[in-house]
């Protein structure tokens, strides 16, 4: 499980798909988010706007990763 550090909580989830790397824009995160593609704590997420905070995990892609909040 790869892991996630945020440097404030809560965050939107779009903005960490896109500034993790997957999803190139934040227009292709929404679109992916939209159209079922990634849960959230193991249920299907497609709130755009759904507020991450520490010890979520996100699912996208087959792989898991974890939140957590950077000391």
């Amino acid at each position: 499980m790869k892991e996630i550090f945020l440097t404030k909580q809560p965050v939107e989830l779009f903005k960490i798909l896109k500034f993790e790397g997957m999803a190139s824009t934040g227009g292709e995160a929404k679109r992916l988010i939209a159209d079922g593609q990634v849960k959230v704590n193991g249920a299907k997420e497609i709130r755009k706007r759904k507020q991450i905070v520490a010890d979520d995990v996100i699912e996208f892609g087959g792989e898991k990763f974890v939140v957590h909040l950077q000391p």
